[in-house]
């Protein structure tokens, strides 16, 4: 579907073509990333152009993460190819979008400002058993989701979660590696491979930090 230079704002209308393999869309007013919301819903989307939108903003590494990390299986966007490679980066540096352009606007407006798991995991210091397992069968849920997988069940993921015993940031290391290892059960060969160039780059970054600090 060609729609380029059509002062387009919204992609909302689009999150009903489910037979939807090419969509172009340079020059247009899609002002928002959180309008990749509405692609999310488009399974045979396999060729993307979004470029020369004001969404694209002044990064171009960091709009091409968050493109490829939402709709992971894009095979080219603005008419360059989408590697494995770039799939597996997109994870850490691409930014997930779970909302609609409105809600993200209520949200930052209620200052309820969102982070990502690593953020979460981060800064906070103190949970409940209930809110630990609520953050790791929500982000396992969500994974699983991108790569259209069908959610896990409450009472499935409870079986998988930890001991009361232990401080706050042990407990949301068990869940989110329960939440790992459940998630890793159901990909297949080439999900599996994304995940360990992920986790190795991952580990690596780690690495280099540890080095850095014993200077």
């Amino acid at each position: 579907m060609t729609l380029s230079v059509n002062s387009i704002f919204t992609l909302e209308p689009l999150s009903h073509c489910q037979n939807l393999t090419e969509l172009y869309l340079r020059k247009n007013n899609i002002s928002n990333l959180c309008e990749l919301y509405y692609l999310k819903q488009l399974p045979r989307l396999k060729i993307l152009w979004l470029s020369e939108n004001p969404c694209c903003g002044t990064d171009p590494h960091k709009y091409r993460m968050t493109v490829i990390r939402n709709l992971p299986n894009l095979q080219k966007l603005d008419n360059q190819a989408v590697t494995e490679e770039e799939v597996a980066q997109s994870m850490t540096e691409g930014e997930n979008i779970t909302t609609t352009p409105s809600e993200n606007l209520e949200n930052t407006e209620n200052g309820q400002l969102e982070t990502t798991a690593d953020q979460t995991s981060a800064e906070a210091t103190s949970e409940t058993d209930t809110d630990l397992l609520n953050f790791s069968m929500e982000e396992t849920n969500k994974i699983r989701e991108q790569l259209g997988m069908k959610p896990l069940p409450r009472d499935k993921f409870s079986s998988f979660s930890s001991p009361v015993e232990g401080n706050g940031s042990r407990k949301k290391r068990n869940n989110i590696l329960n939440a790992v290892l459940l998630l890793l059960k159901d990909l297949d060969k080439e999900g599996l491979e994304i995940v360990q160039r992920t986790a190795g780059n991952r580990l690596h970054q780690l690495q280099k930090k540890e080095l850095q600090q014993d200077r």
